[in-house]
């Protein structure tokens, strides 16, 4: 018992060093490309670019992502004329994480914080993909004055009705259990990351060095693999609670969904939300998936574009 106790010890040990090594090379291979501002309790980290004179368009990633997912697809396409945000949302990239970020109302408050400072006196217009439209929803239900208009990449918008939930956000979400879980998934993430966006982006290959462009193995740093499990672990009861409200919105919506998306099911969450909302347009692309805004990046910055820019 004593030697299994001292293997299991020395195990430990030796994924915490792993841990704190890749956090390490990690950080130094893509570091923080914007500025921070304390919102509440956390320092949100976004990316600026492009006419800060210009209106402005506010970007919300999805899960297991952050703000460099924007910086080579939709911003390149609209930096000359507008006032480009890229925020990464509590947790993820270098934002930290307020108590409760789990819950959309708190993400929401945070991204309107960040925008109480930067974009004071215009409503903004709001992209958010996957669960960043989850978010951009809730912006645009709990603080209206600061939004204009959304513009929704596949969206997690409604209860999904259960099952989707993987193993290792539960097990990276077990009070007990969780942190010490995390700090074994450096070892084996980012190949496991590289197999699953294959899936992810289907029918449409993965972009070439997409894992680079998009920083995306910032995500298993243990603290930031939590945070984005608790996100995906609370969704469904988050959405659940939300759902009902959509009919406030008075606001124009543009939806662009994939029609052969393999990580959601468009008709429960498209499909539903053009019902509840008056001033929607769904755009379906039959050769995408979740990914769209990769492969149809200029069709989706001609749609904000046109959207920032009404007054």
């Amino acid at each position: 018992m004593t030697l299994f106790l001292l293997v299991v010890m020395l195990g430990g040990l030796s994924a915490c060093v792993h841990s704190m090594v890749y956090t390490s090379n990690v950080e130094a291979a893509f570091p923080p490309r914007g500025e921070t501002l304390k919102v509440d309790t956390a320092d949100m980290h976004y990316i600026r670019l492009g006419n800060h004179q210009a209106p402005t368009v506010l970007f919300l990633h999805g899960a297991s992502a952050n703000a460099n997912e924007f910086t080579w697809t939709l911003a390149p396409r609209l930096e000359d004329e507008f006032d480009l945000i890229l925020a990464d949302r509590p947790g993820h990239g270098y934002s930290g994480r307020p108590t409760d970020a789990h819950r959309l109302e708190i993400q929401a408050a945070q991204m309107a914080g960040i925008l109480a400072s930067l974009s004071p006196n215009d409503p903004v217009v709001v992209v958010g993909h996957s669960f960043g439209g989850a978010v951009a929803l809730r912006l645009a239900l709990d603080h209206p004055e600061r939004v204009k208009g959304l513009i929704l990449l596949a969206p997690v918008s409604h209860d999904w009705g259960g099952g989707g939930q993987t193993w290792y956000n539960e097990w990276a979400t077990t009070p007990l259990l969780g942190p010490a879980f995390s700090n074994l998934v450096p070892l084996i993430g980012p190949d496991r990351a590289k197999e699953g966006a294959v899936s992810t982006f289907f029918p449409a290959p993965v972009p070439e060095n997409y894992t680079e462009k998009s920083a995306t193995n910032l995500l298993f740093r243990p603290p930031n693999f939590r945070a984005n499990a608790g996100d995906v672990i609370a969704l469904r009861e988050e959405l659940s609670a939300q759902q009902s409200r959509y009919g406030e919105l008075d606001i124009p919506v543009i939806l662009f969904s994939g029609i052969q998306d393999t990580v959601i099911k468009p008709e429960l969450h498209a499909g539903r939300l053009k019902d509840q909302v008056v001033d929607f347009t769904l755009i379906d692309l039959p050769n995408e998936g979740h990914m769209l805004h990769h492969g149809e990046g200029q069709q989706i910055a001609e749609a904000i574009a046109r959207l920032a820019s009404a007054r």
